[in-house]
């Protein structure tokens, strides 16, 4: 299963914003440029641009630039606005689903809680973080992944779980309850320049 094992607060340094809503990385002393000059006044072109916003987006929800592209494919294939389709498919991924209900502080997090089993869908224990869910399914977690879970639920105190989520907090039980909208996303992305990068 390939994934970055690099140093993440690089990456929100790298596109000038911050990944995850994590102290490290929404400081602004943190997201100066990388390296020992900075970014000393340097301009992007257009491509550079559009190549930032890409990798804002593929950072987000830490996938390659291969599965990337599939997820662009595939919310090209599909009716409606492409831009908002491949926020749709990567949103409804299994990773993001667990980290957009609270239960992990990072994506990186809710990963490896699927990555090793602690997850399950409608009964049935699914290790792919990549799992796409869909509307009815019910998620739930091994003990041990519930005590990890409360851990994280504490941190966060005051997170509102999206409205197209129903977190049963008492018995750690998640389901997926609408497809989400571009406004219950909470990553600012030009989805526009993402598509021009590809044409």
């Amino acid at each position: 299963m390939a994934r970055y094992t690099g140093p993440k607060l690089k990456q929100s340094r790298r596109v000038g914003v911050p990944i995850v809503d994590t102290p490290r990385h929404t400081s602004k002393r943190a997201l100066t440029f990388p390296g020992m000059h900075g970014f000393r006044g340097r301009r992007l072109r257009d491509y550079g641009v559009r190549l930032n916003e890409k990798q804002k987006l593929k950072f987000h929800y830490a996938v390659l630039e291969r599965q990337f592209r599939r997820y662009m494919e595939l919310a090209g294939s599909m009716p409606g606005n492409t831009g908002d389709m491949l926020l749709q498919q990567l949103e409804m991924r299994l990773d993001n689903v667990v980290r957009r209900a609270g239960l992990t502080r990072t994506v990186w997090a809710s990963r490896q809680m699927v990555a090793h089993g602690h997850v399950f869908v409608n009964g049935r224990k699914t290790d792919r973080p990549s799992f796409g869910c869909r509307v009815g399914d019910v998620i739930t977690f091994k003990p041990k992944a519930q005590k990890l879970a409360k851990d994280a639920m504490e941190s966060l105190a005051g997170y509102e779980v999206p409205g197209w989520l129903d977190l049963n907090p008492s018995e750690f039980k998640l389901k997926v309850v609408a497809k989400p909208s571009t406004d219950q996303i909470p990553f600012d992305v030009n989805t526009n320049l993402i598509i021009e990068f590809y044409r």
